[in-house]
């Protein structure tokens, strides 16, 4: 059955409608979620820190990491986060320490800079935690609900990748 006949049949089009527009959604949110911390970081007079930088500085917590762990906890693309951790290392918010080991491989963790930055992040999301159950936006089934489901879609695009090339 070619992709027109499936996508034309009873269902199929609706729901791949709404899937498109359940990525288009993910896009955005991230993308808005960028501009939340963003914000945040310019009403406090932190200027110097983008806030995929502060994401990361956020993931990390009280962690010591490698640039190859980030990437497979699927935070981060190589590349971008190898840039982010070397410009991070320059700025003082994180410490870097060449593995013992492995000397290819460096592992990072937070200074007390960074850690600031870190709980400037956590205490936003827990504002907007906060706010969203406050106002009855959603409540604890509703993140459930969607946390279960974004898990089940990336379990299954995982799946694709592994499985199917």
């Amino acid at each position: 059955m070619s992709l027109e006949m499936q996508v034309s049949a009873p269902g199929v089009k609706g729901f791949m409608t709404s899937y498109l527009e359940a990525l288009a959604l993910v896009e955005r949110l991230h993308r808005l979620l960028l501009d939340v911390i963003k914000d945040e970081f310019e009403r406090v007079g932190v200027l110097e820190i983008n806030a995929v930088q502060a994401l990361l500085l956020f993931n990390i917590g009280d962690h010591e990491v490698t640039a190859g762990e980030l990437k497979s906890r699927g935070y981060y693309q190589g590349s971008n986060v190898s840039y982010n951790l070397k410009k991070m290392v320059e700025m003082g918010y994180m410490h870097h320490q060449r593995c013992e080991i492995d000397r290819r491989s460096v592992r990072v963790r937070l200074t007390p800079q960074g850690r600031e930055i870190r709980d400037i992040v956590s205490e936003l999301f827990s504002r907007h935690a906060e706010g969203l159950q406050s106002r009855g936006v959603l409540g604890q089934e509703g993140i459930e609900d969607i946390t279960g489901a974004l898990r089940r879609v990336e379990r299954y695009w995982t799946d694709q990748i592994r499985y199917i090339y």
